[in-house]
C-alpha cells in the first residue's frame, strides 16, 4: 500500500473517461496541437481559481521552468524561498536573472532582499510555494503579498500541493488566505488525479507565455483526451469537501500515533514529515515499513538538504477505514522500535 504519493483525494486510479477526443495532440499548441478540449479545460481551471485565464502545460516542472525563464531576464531580480521546488530553482537559473534566496518563510529577510536589490533591477519577482512539498509547511501568503506590493514586485505562487486540499472548493491556500498572486501555478497530477499543469493569471500573462514560454512552445500539447477529462474532474474536486475533511483527519491520526511513540512529525495538512537525519536511518525505516506492506519512500539528498533525510508520509482520502487502521498499527510498531534495533 503506497503511503507516499500525491494522490490526496484518491482520484488517480480512476479510469480516464472522455468524449472520444484523440489520445495524442500530434503537435505543439502553436502548430496544430491545441483544440476545443484544451480551451474548455483552461476555462474550467481559470474559473476554479478565480483568475481571468489559464494556460495548460504538460507538467508542473514545465510550467515553473517555462514561466520563470520567460518572465525574467538578466536585468531582473528573483527572490525565492530556500525550500522552493527544483523547478522554481531551475527556472530562475535559466532566466539569467539575479537570484536572491531567503531562509524558509523568513519574511523579514525576503523584504530586505527586495529592498536592497529592487532599485538596481528592471523588475523583481517574489516566488514561493504555498504548501511546501517536503516539509508540509505553509507560506505566509498575506505577508508575501504585502511585501511584493510594497516593493513593486510580481508575486508568483506555486499551489501544486495545495489545490484540491485547502481553501473553499479546494481552490488552494491563496483563496483561503484571500490573496491574489500575479502568477498562480497549479498541477493536475496531485489532488486532481490526472496529469499536466497550468499557469493562471491575467489574459496578457497567458498570451505572453503562449508565445514565450519555451517549455510550452516547444512541447507537444497535452493529450486532447486528457484535456477533455479536466472540466468534469475539476467539478468533482470542487465538490469534494467530505474527502478533504477525511484526508486531513487521517493525517492528524497519523501524527497522533507518531507522537505517542516519541516521534515529533513536521508540517501540517496531508504531508507528514518524519525527519531522521541520515540516509541510512531513512532507508532503515523504509525497509521496516515495507515489511509491514507499506511503501513510504526514503527522501534523501538532493531532494532534501543533507542531514534532513526523512520519510514523507501522505495518506489519501481513498483509503478505507480498515486500511487506515492497518497503517496506524504498522506506524506504531515501526516508530516504537529503536533505529538499528
Amino acid at each position: 500500500m503506497a503511503l507516499c504519493s500525491n494522490d490526496y483525494l484518491g482520484y488517480a486510479a480512476r479510469p480516464l473517461v472522455h468524449d472520444g477526443a484523440a489520445g495524442g495532440a500530434g503537435a505543439s499548441a502553436l502548430i496544430a496541437g491545441y483544440g476545443a478540449s484544451h480551451g474548455a479545460a483552461e476555462a474550467a481551471l481559470a474559473a476554479w481559481v478565480a483568475r481571468p485565464s489559464a494556460l495548460l502545460f504538460t507538467s508542473g516542472y514545465a510550467a515553473n521552468v517555462g514561466t520563470l525563464a520567460a518572465l525574467l531576464g538578466p536585468q531582473d531580480l528573483v527572490v525565492s524561498d530556500e525550500l522552493n521546488h527544483a523547478s522554481i530553482i531551475d527556472g530562475s537559473r535559466l532566466s539569467n536573472a539575479t537570484i536572491r534566496v531567503f531562509p524558509h518563510r523568513d519574511l523579514l529577510k525576503a523584504e530586505a532582499l527586495l529592498r536592497e536589490g529592487r532599485s538596481g533591477h528592471r523588475r523583481a519577482l517574489l516566488v514561493s510555494e504555498s504548501y511546501f512539498s517536503m516539509d508540509g509547511t505553509v507560506a505566509d501568503l498575506r505577508g508575501l503579498r504585502a511585501i511584493a506590493d510594497a516593493h513593486d514586485a510580481t508575486l508568483m505562487v506555486d499551489e501544486a500541493h495545495a489545490l484540491g486540499v485547502f481553501g473553499p472548493q479546494g481552490r488552494g491556500l491563496c483563496a483561503r488566505e484571500e490573496i491574489v498572486p500575479d502568477v498562480l501555478v497549479g498541477t493536475l497530477g496531485k489532488a486532481v488525479g490526472l496529469q499536466g499543469a497550468f499557469v493562471a493569471g491575467a489574459e496578457p500573462l497567458r498570451q505572453f507565455l503562449w508565445n514565450r514560454a519555451r517549455s510550452f512552445v516547444f512541447s507537444t500539447a497535452l493529450s486532447p483526451a486528457l484535456a477533455a477529462a479536466i472540466p468534469a474532474r475539476v467539478q468533482e474536486v470542487r465538490a469534494a469537501d467530505a474527502a478533504r475533511a477525511r484526508l486531513l483527519a487521517m493525517a492528524e491520526r497519523i501524527r497522533g500515533v507518531l507522537l505517542e511513540h516519541g516521534v515529533v512529525p513536521g508540517g501540517e495538512g496531508p504531508i507528514v514529515s518524519w525527519t531522521v537525519g541520515t540516509p541510512e536511518r531513512a532507508l532503515d525505516l523504509q525497509a521496516r515499513l515495507r515489511e509491514h506492506g507499506l511503501w513510504v519512500a526514503a527522501i534523501r539528498p538532493p531532494t532534501v538538504p543533507p542531514g534532513t533525510c526523512r520519510l514523507r508520509i501522505t495518506p489519501s482520502a481513498g483509503l478505507s477505514d480498515s486500511e487506515l487502521d492497518r497503517v496506524l498499527v504498522s506506524l506504531a510498531a515501526v516508530a516504537g522500535t529503536p533505529l538499528g534495533g
